[in-house]
């Protein structure tokens, strides 16, 4: 059954040379309830309005599986947020998902796929070190992108619920497939 392993939100505003001057990427796990609003994590933030948030990226979706296959490549412990990620989610292929697809995180919170992440000059900064160079391409490469949603029915949740698909529209494109086009 898939599950939230974490619900992150913004740990600290971070100096960025990007147009902003500060990135909002610095996410970690949040302990207890948290809720989910039509914008998204309560306590979150978005240091570019431009680029993130917004109704339909109000909340960023990222796979354990793919944070563990970057651990691997990157040879560092990469815990829940690392990618900026507002749920850190396992048992369920979050770049396979349909644009459109519905998921239900605990009891009441409904959630829709919208689009992939675009991975960001930002992005490639907070990785840091020699792994920073091309780094957007070799995260765009692997297709390892995560997923935004729009949230369609607020409430709260946190770590250990299910996770579960409500609805999915075939023939719609996958977050990979939208990503690749």
């Amino acid at each position: 059954m898939p599950s939230l392993v974490a619900v992150c939100a913004v740990h600290a505003l971070r100096p960025d040379a990007g147009s902003v001057g500060v990135t909002a990427i610095d996410k970690r796990a949040v302990e207890g309830a948290v809720r989910i609003g039509r914008l998204g994590v309560r306590a979150d933030v978005q240091a570019s309005r431009k680029h993130h948030g917004g109704p339909d990226k109000a909340v960023y979706a990222y796979a354990q599986d793919d944070a563990e296959f970057w651990e691997r490549e990157l040879g560092r412990e990469l815990a829940p947020g690392w990618f900026g990620e507002n749920l850190r989610l396992e048992g369920i292929d979050v770049n396979g998902a349909r644009i459109g697809e519905v998921w239900r995180i605990g009891d009441s919170v409904e959630v829709e796929v919208t689009m992939p992440r675009t991975p960001c000059a930002t992005f490639a900064r907070w990785v840091g070190g020699a792994a920073a160079r091309g780094w957007v391409k070799r995260f765009s490469d692997e297709g390892r992108l995560g997923a935004y949603l729009r949230v369609r029915r607020a409430g709260e949740v946190r770590a250990g619920d299910p996770v579960t698909i409500v609805s999915s529209p075939s023939g719609a494109p996958t977050v990979l497939q939208m990503y690749r086009a």
